[in-house]
C-alpha cells in the first residue's frame, strides 16, 4: 500500500522592510476617504487581466484555465460571512510570487513589467494602473483579516496559494485550489465597516471611481420572480470611456449626454473641445466642455477650483483636480485621462511633475483657442458666454502672465461710446484711439447708470476720448494687475491729472479763483487733501479725485462692503474746483470781499457733499447737508 503524501504544512512569514509600521500609516494617514480600498483592488485586478492579454500574445497558453475573452472582475458580498471578495480571471500569481509581492510593501510587479516593456511598441504595451504596490494594503483600513487565494495563468489547479494576514507583522502561505487562473482577494470586514456589504454602496463606489473600467465589475442581484427568487448578474460600471474614441466616431448626442452626466447640467455644453496626445513625452486624452449657463454650484459652499478629473488609465485618480487646469478656468467641465503618471503613495495626490506641467498647458491652450474662434467668429453667442463667464477671464489675465496678453484680446468691456449692454475690446478701443492719446483711460464704479453721468467723463466726451466704463468688483484687481495693453498704459480718469491737457490755461485759471480755493483749504481741513482748479469739468463745479497712486473710492467702498474697511481707512481726496462754472465764480467773488464770510464754508460744503454723491460714495452728514441745502433753496426762493 503506498503511502499518501501530506500537503505542505502552513508556513508563516514575516513582513519585509518594517510593514507593520507601514501599514499603520497606509491604514490611518495615507487615505483620506476608506471606500478607496475598492477603487484599489478594482484597478489591481484590472492590471492583472491586462497582463495575461498581453503575455498571451507571445504564449496562447496561459488563457487554458479559464476565458480567453470577456474577461470580468467580481464582486461578491456575503453578509453572513461578513466577507467581501474581489475575484478576476487574470495571470494571478505563484507562490513566490504572492510573497514576493504581498510580503513587501512599495514592491510592484506592475511597475517592474512595465521597466520590462520600454523596448515594445506602445500600441500593443497593456494599460496598467498601480506603481506602487500599497493600493491592495488599504484592504486593512476596513478588513482585520485578508487572505488571498491566488492561481497562476499556465499552472495546474493543485499549484493555487493561500496568503492569509491580519496586518500585523507577518503572513501565512499554504497550498490552495482554484478552478481558474485568476485572485481571489477576500476581506473579513470589521463591524464599522458593514456597510461595503450593500450592493447599493458597492454600485455607488465603482460607479465614482472605476466606472470607465475596461473589463466588467459584476455582482449578483437577487430578485424573485413568479414567486421564485432568481439570480442575476449586473454590470456596475459604464465602460464608455466616450474620451478615448475618435472625434470621427461619437455623435453630437453622445457628447452631449456625457456632458450632463458629469456636469450635472440640463442643457446641452455650449462647446466640446475632444484633445488627443500621442506619441509624445506625455500621452493623455480630454474631453473638456464649456457650459452656456454658470451652474449653482456656489449655493452648495465655497467655490470649487477646479471641474476637471484626473484619471490614470480609465482610473479616477482625483476629483476635481486643480493640477491640470487654473482656477479662473474652473468654469470648464470634463476629463483628462493620461497613459502614464508618477504618483504618491496613495492615489489620491499627485506629485509635481513636468509632463502634468504639459498637460496643464495644452488644456489651457485648447480652452483659450476655442474661446478665440468664438469671439472671432461666433460674435454674438460669445458676447452671451462672456456675460456669465467674462470674470473668471479678468481674474486670468491678472493671474495667468504667461497667457496675459491671450487674455486680454479675449476681455469684452462697456464704454462711453457703447450702448447699454453691448461691448467693445481692447484691440478695438486702441484702433480707435486718436494719434495724440497714449493711454486708455477706465473708470471702476457701481454701475454704468452712474459712470456715464460721472463728472469725470465731462472732458473726455468733449474730446471724444473713449472710456471704459468698468463696474464689476474683480475689476479693480484686473486694472491693478494689467497695467498696460500694446504698450498703452491703462490710467484711471478719476485719479491724479488724467484729462487735463493745458497747464497754462489751469494755471491762469488757478490765480483768478486764488482767494477761494486759499479759503476752502483752512475750512475743509479735516476733509479734503487740497483743493485746486481744474480743466477736466465742463458742467460740474466740482469734483474729488485721488492722488495718481492712491486707491480709488471705488476700492474703498469696496472693503467696507466686505466688512474690511478698518484695513483701509478712508484716504483724504483732492477736491477740484470747475472755474468757469457760474457758482464757483460767485464763490470768489464773495472770498475776495471778506473770506471770513460764512458762507463760503456753507456753500464750499454743499460743493463737498455734491462731489461725494458723484463719486458714488456716501456722505459723512446727511442732515448737515439737507439742512445747508435747505438754506440754499430758501435763499434762492425768497
Amino acid at each position: 500500500m503506498s503511502a499518501v503524501a501530506e500537503a505542505p504544512a502552513p508556513q508563516t512569514l514575516e513582513f519585509k522592510t518594517e510593514l507593520k509600521q507601514l501599514l499603520d500609516l497606509i491604514i490611518h494617514s495615507l487615505y483620506t476617504k476608506k471606500e478607496i480600498f475598492l477603487r484599489e483592488l478594482i484597478s489591481n485586478s484590472a492590471d492583472a487581466i491586462d497582463k495575461l492579454r498581453f503575455e498571451a500574445l507571445k504564449r496562447p497558453e496561459l488563457l487554458g484555465s479559464g476565458p480567453t475573452s470577456d474577461f470580468k472582475i467580481k464582486l461578491i458580498p456575503d453578509e453572513k460571512a461578513q466577507t467581501l471578495t474581489v475575484s478576476d480571471e487574470g495571470i494571478g500569481m505563484t507562490r513566490d510570487e504572492i510573497v514576493e509581492h504581498l510580503g513587501t510593501i512599495a514592491k510592484s510587479g506592475t511597475r517592474a513589467f512595465l521597466d520590462g516593456l520600454k523596448a515594445a511598441d506602445a500600441q500593443q504595451r497593456p494599460e496598467l494602473i498601480g506603481q506602487f504596490g500599497v493600493g491592495f494594503y488599504a484592504s486593512f483600513m476596513v478588513a482585520d483579516r485578508v487572505t488571498v487565494i491566488s492561481r497562476g495563468a499556465g499552472t495546474a489547479a493543485s499549484d493555487a496559494v493561500k496568503w492569509t494576514s491580519d496586518g500585523q507583522g507577518s503572513f501565512t502561505v499554504e497550498p490552495a485550489e482554484r478552478a481558474t487562473r485568476g485572485t481571489d482577494v477576500i476581506l473579513h470586514l470589521r463591524d464599522d465597516a458593514k456597510e461595503f456589504l450593500k450592493t447599493w454602496q458597492l454600485r455607488e463606489i465603482v460607479k465614482r471611481y472605476s466606472d470607465y473600467i475596461e473589463h466588467p465589475i459584476v455582482i449578483d442581484i437577487e430578485e424573485e420572480k413568479d414567486g421564485k427568487k432568481q439570480t442575476r448578474e449586473e454590470t456596475l460600471n459604464s465602460r464608455q470611456a466616450i474620451w478615448l474614441r475618435n472625434k470621427n466616431e461619437v455623435k453630437e448626442e453622445e457628447y452631449n449626454a456625457f456632458y450632463k452626466q458629469i456636469g450635472h447640467d440640463f442643457e446641452d455644453p455650449l462647446k466640446t473641445i475632444h484633445i488627443a496626445v500621442e506619441g509624445g513625452v506625455t500621452d493623455f486624452r480630454a474631453l473638456l466642455f464649456l457650459p452656456k449657463k454658470r451652474g449653482f454650484d456656489w449655493m452648495a459652499g465655497p467655490e470649487k477650483k477646479s471641474s476637471v478629473d484626473l484619471y490614470v488609465r480609465r482610473v479616477l485618480i482625483q476629483h476635481e483636480c486643480e493640477q491640470v487646469i487654473p482656477p479662473y478656468l474652473r468654469f470648464v467641465k470634463g476629463v483628462v485621462d493620461a497613459l502614464d503618471l508618477p504618483l504618491n503613495v496613495s492615489r489620491e495626490t499627485i506629485q509635481s511633475d513636468p509632463r502634468l506641467v504639459k498637460i496643464k498647458n495644452n488644456l489651457v491652450n485648447r480652452a483659450l483657442k476655442t474661446l478665440e474662434d468664438m469671439k472671432t467668429n461666433e460674435a454674438d453667442k460669445y458676447q452671451e458666454f462672456y456675460k456669465e463667464f467674462g470674470t473668471y477671464l479678468k481674474e486670468g489675465a491678472a493671474t495667468d502672465f504667461a497667457n496675459r496678453e491671450r487674455l486680454a484680446d479675449l476681455l469684452l468691456f462697456e464704454s462711453s461710446k457703447t450702448e447699454a449692454g453691448k461691448f467693445t475690446d481692447l484691440a478695438k478701443y486702441v484702433e480707435g484711439m486718436k494719434i495724440e492719446q497714449k493711454e486708455i483711460y477706465y473708470l471702476t464704479g457701481d454701475s454704468r447708470e452712474l459712470l456715464e453721468n460721472s463728472p469725470y467723463l465731462e472732458a473726455f466726451k468733449a474730446r471724444g476720448e473713449e472710456v471704459l466704463l468698468l463696474t464689476e468688483p474683480i475689476d479693480e484687481y484686473l486694472v491693478s494687475s494689467l497695467h498696460t495693453y500694446k504698450g498703452k498704459d491703462l490710467k484711471p480718469v478719476d485719479r491724479g491729472d488724467v484729462g487735463e491737457k493745458d497747464e497754462d490755461q489751469k494755471k491762469a485759471a488757478a490765480e483768478k479763483v486764488k482767494a477761494l480755493t486759499e479759503a476752502l483749504k483752512s475750512k475743509l481741513a479735516n476733509d479734503v487733501k487740497d483743493v485746486r482748479v481744474t480743466t477736466r469739468l465742463k458742467e460740474s463745479a466740482a469734483v474729488l479725485v485721488a492722488d495718481e497712486h492712491a486707491m480709488s473710492a471705488h476700492m474703498e467702498r469696496l472693503f467696507q462692503r466686505m466688512g474690511r474697511g478698518e484695513e483701509v481707512p478712508a484716504s483724504k481726496r483732492i477736491l477740484e474746483l470747475n472755474p468757469e462754472h457760474p457758482v464757483v465764480q460767485a464763490l470768489q467773488k464773495l472770498s475776495e470781499k471778506d473770506a471770513s464770510d460764512p458762507r463760503i464754508e456753507m456753500y464750499g460744503r454743499v460743493l463737498y457733499d455734491q462731489a461725494v454723491i458723484a463719486e458714488g460714495s456716501r456722505i459723512k452728514d446727511p442732515a448737515g447737508f439737507a439742512k445747508r441745502i435747505n438754506e440754499v433753496l430758501e435763499k434762492a426762493v425768497s
